[in-house]
């Protein structure tokens, strides 16, 4: 069995953004070499996330417009966690509702997505630079 690890690097200027990922991950599997086998792809930080969904601008308004709903950003106040000098209580909610990981099928030495599918980066406390891990496993 091969495994593959890798991390990519983010610097999101702006404090929420969603970047589509899915060219870079499947750079890493023809990196890996992997034919078969399970892709990992997870955001190494509580502020942001990794998901699956489809590339839509429209979508992604409605995202960034049902997450300030579910979550606002201000007043920062409302937000137990700020009491600590931060002001990204609501960055750790959106994560939690967007998910820390996703994991893909390998098959034929491509990501076995459906329709539509491809991996995004959320960020939702940007302004300095996160990771995302990359693991690969299979043969």
């Amino acid at each position: 069995m091969k495994t593959f690890r890798k991390e990519l690097w983010f610097n999101v200027p702006t404090r929420r953004a969603f970047i589509n990922i899915t060219s870079r991950v499947e750079e890493c599997l023809r990196e890996s070499g992997v034919r078969e086998g399970l892709c990992l792809v997870n955001a190494m930080h509580i502020t942001a996330s990794v998901f699956i969904n489809d590339d839509e601008s429209g979508l992604h308004h409605d995202y960034e417009v049902w997450l300030e709903k579910l979550a606002p950003h201000e007043p920062v106040s409302r937000y137990r966690h700020n009491r600590t000098g931060e002001d990204n209580g609501d960055a750790h909610l959106k994560r939690q509702v967007m998910g820390r990981e996703v994991v893909v099928a390998v098959t034929g030495g491509k990501l076995d997505f459906g329709p539509w599918e491809q991996i995004f980066y959320g960020e939702f406390d940007g302004g300095r630079k996160k990771r995302v891990l990359v693991k690969i496993i299979g043969e």
